[in-house]
């Protein structure tokens, strides 16, 4: 293991260990600030305003991050990369069609602690690595470089982000947004293997 490797996965679970403190305030009743959370499992406040600038940004992730299934049940049913890749975009679509309230207060609490020039959590990173994952099972012939770049862009194509473009902006129904998500993950699945060859 690489030391780049070690350090993310250590940051991973401190991060963890700050939401599973605010979900164990949460369901006791308690007020939940970023370092009584961090506090639950032994991280320091100074730490825990790392991964966390403002409590309800942690309270609203705290209480996403239990409904997201796991890779495996995610790409059940699937076999080939394409349809592994077209699972996980819909998957995050429908989670924030079906939390829409809570996704929502997510990106509020998200911008209103957003200052020009600050350090934000970084979002998405679990459907990332789902991405990382599937193109791990695959021999694709595609660069590093190739492949930051496809998981960029199906990154963009779901989740909170493809629901308030394409219902918000775009003004389709939830089935109208799925098609959608599902076209342009064809289209940009179609476009890398083209510029790969």
């Amino acid at each position: 293991m690489t030391k780049t490797h070690n350090r993310t996965a250590q940051q991973e679970r401190t991060r963890q260990a700050i939401l599973e403190g605010a979900r164990q305030l949460l369901s006791e009743g308690k007020t939940v600030t970023v370092t009584a959370a961090a506090a639950e499992n032994g991280v320091s406040k100074a730490t825990s305003y790392r991964y966390f600038s403002d409590a309800s940004v942690l309270v609203a992730e705290a209480v996403l991050d239990v409904s997201v299934k796991p890779y495996e049940a995610v790409i059940a049913d699937t076999q080939d990369l394409r349809s592994k890749l077209k699972a996980i975009c819909l998957y995050y679509l429908d989670l924030s069609l079906q939390n829409e309230a809570g996704f929502r207060q997510f990106l509020a609490a998200a911008m209103t602690g957003w200052r020009a020039g600050s350090t934000t959590t970084a979002r998405g990173g679990r459907r990332i690595k789902m991405f990382r994952q599937a193109l791990s099972e695959h021999d694709t012939g595609l660069s590093s470089e190739q492949s930051d770049i496809l998981v960029r862009a199906l990154s963009a194509s779901t989740g909170l982000e493809a629901m308030i473009a394409l219902i918000d902006v775009a003004g389709a129904t939830p089935q109208q947004a799925r098609e959608t998500t599902a076209f342009m993950v064809d289209a940009i699945i179609d476009r890398t293997f083209e510029k790969a060859c």
